[in-house]
């Protein structure tokens, strides 16, 4: 359960290319070879090629869309902008406008001072490894590799900006609720984060007949996670008491996950949503193969549980690009992380924030169930997790100490619990995880291993 260090890719982390704004890799420079290179690899291939790209509210993203799009059309491609839009929304736009890619600018849950690139394939999955890897070796060549490839005058690629993104978006979301059924009875606080959802979220829910609060709705390209959004539930916590709501919903900058909140303001994160979801479908005999994907990080209570039902839980590593790698390796058609990127794979080809939180109201009004009797049938395990910043990422062997370390606290633990240590795939962070029976215990262990790492990798 342990991640090594990653090998010569510098450039790509587990969620595309991520940092702060305007500081490599999060230049404009680098985003203009990113679509330059996507465009030389589609020109291997005959034909006309168009991209689509959508973006989240934060400042940075309207130079990072700029230099994509000079890129791709220096290169012959033809591209298609959405404006903010969620990350979900930009996959299924990829589809219905049958382009060869699209690309999504945001760092997801990050403040407004870090940006990001990704990509989806044409079938709106994200980018393999291997296209990764291709496109970071173009990147890290001379210019002149571009120059050289660089189509005829009248080759160049056009730009055009879509104006009914939104609503496609709305309807596709939409269509996954049973229209049969209605919100009409339920009142629901809404945290858009002042993120790329802002817009649609609202209308999704009120198009349903839901009574809505919302909150963090208003971006201005400085407040995207702003103590506001899934990782600061606080506030849609605060929302649930002072409107007596039904449930929560928070969703983060990029809309491609949720928390939600119960209507005693308890949070309901990701790996409970993924159980209550997989539950209803086993029930149902909707649960392909009764079987799940869920990351290392899933709660150890939460995968017993779903076990003790006959429900088989297969592990992936963080990032939900490698949970949808999983369940298309062992056809499943639901996974998820605890982060909240729940992914419905008959819905969406990627985690989508609004169809999660759908799924659970569905299950709400079809039951007859507040959220916290839902949320109850799955107990947790205690875990504690830190967050230690580093300077570099060495192979864990490298780091003197630390593999002795982990194997003492597993052997403590035996069957009972597990440590997870892992670098982040977006900041300069190893994480350290211990989950277990008795909290004082796992806390003396993670901060145990916390502590020989900062002593080591200090920045």
């Amino acid at each position: 359960m342990r991640k090594k260090a990653e090998g010569a890719r510098t450039l790509f982390g587990t969620d595309g290319v991520r940092g702060k704004a305007n500081l490599y890799p999060m230049t404009v420079e680098v985003a203009l070879a990113l679509g330059r290179a996507v465009g030389m690899i589609f020109k291997r291939h005959p034909g006309k090629h168009r991209v689509v790209i959508g973006k989240d509210t934060r400042l940075s993203c309207y130079m990072y869309e700029n230099a994509l799009v000079a890129g791709l059309c220096s290169m012959g491609v033809d591209t298609l902008m959405l404006g903010p839009t969620p990350t979900p929304a930009v996959a299924f736009i990829t589809r219905a406008y049958r382009a060869d890619a699209g690309v999504v600018i945001s760092a997801s849950h990050n403040p407004y001072y870090d940006n990001g690139i990704k990509f989806f394939s044409a079938d709106g999955f994200k980018l393999p490894d291997v296209w990764e890897a291709q496109m970071e070796t173009l990147v890290s060549k001379s210019p002149k590799i571009f120059e050289d490839a660089l189509p005829h005058e009248n080759e160049i690629g056009k730009s055009a900006r879509i104006n009914d993104s939104d609503g496609r978006y709305i309807e596709f979301i939409k269509a996954t609720f049973p229209r049969k059924l209605s919100l009409k009875n339920l009142k629901l606080a809404l945290d858009c984060a002042n993120g790329a959802a802002y817009k649609v979220a609202p209308l999704v829910f009120r198009e349903l007949d839901a009574e809505v609060f919302v909150y963090a709705n208003t971006p201005n390209g400085l407040n995207i996670n702003d103590d506001c959004g899934a990782l600061h539930p606080e506030l849609v916590q605060k929302a649930v008491i002072d409107h007596r709501a039904d449930v929560g919903i928070a969703l983060d900058g990029d809309a491609d996950r949720v928390v939600m909140v119960d209507e005693n303001a308890q949070i309901v994160a990701g790996d409970v949503i993924l159980a209550i979801c997989a539950k209803d479908m086993m029930l149902k005999g909707l649960l392909k193969n009764n079987r799940v994907v869920a990351t290392i990080l899933s709660n150890l209570g939460y995968v017993t549980a779903l076990q003790s039902m006959g429900i088989e839980v297969i592990s992936s590593p963080v990032g939900d690009r490698y949970v949808i790698q999983e369940m298309l390796a062992h056809d499943a058609i639901l996974g998820g992380e605890p982060s909240g990127h729940i992914i419905f794979s008959e819905h969406n080809t990627t985690g989508d924030g609004l169809v999660s939180a759908l799924q659970v109201l569905r299950i709400m009004i079809e039951t007859g169930c507040k959220l916290s009797e839902l949320a109850s049938q799955f107990k947790k395990y205690p875990q504690v997790s830190i967050n230690v910043r580093v300077g570099s990422k060495p192979a864990f062997e490298k780091i003197p100490g630390l593999t002795e370390a982990i194997e003492q606290v597993e052997k403590s633990l035996g069957t009972t619990g597990r440590v997870l240590v892992r670098y982040s795939g977006t900041e300069p962070l190893l994480r350290v995880m211990v989950e277990g029976p008795k909290r004082n215990i796992i806390h003396q262990h993670a901060e145990s291993i916390a502590s020989l790492v900062k002593t080591q990798l200090a920045p």
